[in-house]
């Protein structure tokens, strides 16, 4: 392989490298956006779920309950209380928390505005 061959090689490497870097961050989903855009919402149980379920969304879903079952966990114990008990207190402070134009799911299951249940 001349010189010529190996620079062509680096710059396509280099190049898929910053695709796959921009192309990663543009897909990038954020709690905050993904309520705003009514793609997940909050649930009694104190975790979020999908509204309207995508591979993206069922990501961030995933990771944020992740995310709160360890610290409903940490709570729990630093506290002598069940994670369970923890996350149930949390639920109630979210879906107040929860703007108007944001989903929450109601105890028969179906996603509502918030608004449409105040």
């Amino acid at each position: 392989m001349n010189g010529f061959e190996k620079t062509m090689m680096k710059l396509k490497a280099i190049l898929l490298a910053v695709t796959l870097l921009f192309a990663g961050g543009a897909l990038a989903l954020d709690l905050d956006e993904a309520k705003a855009k009514g793609l997940v919402g909050e649930q009694a149980d104190g975790y979020v779920g999908a509204v309207k379920p995508s591979s993206e969304v069922n990501a961030l879903v995933a990771e944020v309950n992740g995310k709160r079952e360890d610290a409903y966990a940490r709570i729990g114990k630093k506290n002598g209380v069940a994670a369970d008990k923890v996350a149930e207190l949390a639920a109630k402070k979210l879906i107040n928390k929860a703007g108007p134009n944001e989903y929450v799911k109601t105890s028969s299951g179906a996603w509502v505005l918030k608004k449409e249940i105040q």
